[in-house]
């Protein structure tokens, strides 16, 4: 049997019976999630253009 997906925010397992916002356990922590990524907690990493790596105009 498949090993259970826990919820990335509390780690709790999700009630199937619920239906959750998969992947989390309860909207509550969907909302949370959400609110980290709207506070710019969560970044993708950039990185800098090199002006060498352009091909010549």
């Amino acid at each position: 049997m498949a090993d259970p997906h826990r919820c990335p925010i509390c780690a709790h397992l999700p009630d199937p019976a619920s239906r959750p916002p998969l992947p989390f356990c309860s909207r509550r922590c969907a909302q949370i999630d959400l609110g980290r990524w709207l506070n710019e907690e969560y970044r993708i990493p950039a990185t800098e253009d090199d002006p060498e790596d352009d091909p010549p105009a």
